[in-house]
């Protein structure tokens, strides 16, 4: 029997983007938008991206590198407050295994005349699968991706 384990966590990201707080929203919301800087568009792999953005909507995104496993991140939307706030709960799996479940929050706030995006996530990470710096860097590199899509205007 694999011995189990989990490990809680909570990281909190910001960053600023040079995009009002509605484009922000809207690159979060709109399905098209998302998968530009959220699904891997050069993925070799066959992916899987839906996404139903309501309370209590679903979002699914499949991917993953050519050598590996296929990585599912399978969302819930729990509260929805536009231009303000989303929050969600997700799993991600790499295969069919359960690697970690997280609750995340992410708040969209003015900032002069762009936008501080904050995200909160707490995070049970399982059987030592996944780490909280991992999934850390992760989001950090997803949110980077989302600033370069509003820079460049998509």
């Amino acid at each position: 029997m694999t011995e189990r384990s989990v490990v809680h966590s909570t990281f909190v990201l910001e960053r600023v983007y040079p995009a009002a707080p509605a484009k922000v929203y809207f690159a979060l919301s709109d399905a098209a938008a998302k998968r530009r800087w959220f699904a891997d568009p050069d993925s070799p792999r066959p992916s899987r991206y839906e996404m139903d953005f309501r309370v209590g909507g679903k979002e699914i995104n499949v991917g993953g590198p050519k050598e590996g496993p296929l990585y599912t991140f399978a969302a819930t939307y729990l509260d929805i407050v536009p231009n303000e706030r989303i929050v969600y709960s997700y799993d991600m799996l790499a295969g069919d295994v359960r690697i970690s479940v997280s609750l995340a929050t992410m708040e969209i706030r003015p900032e002069g005349t762009g936008t501080r995006l904050v995200l909160t996530e707490q995070g049970a990470f399982l059987d030592g699968h996944d780490t909280s710096s991992s999934r850390e860097h992760g989001t950090g590199f997803l949110l980077d991706a989302l600033g370069k899509a509003l820079a460049a205007g998509t």
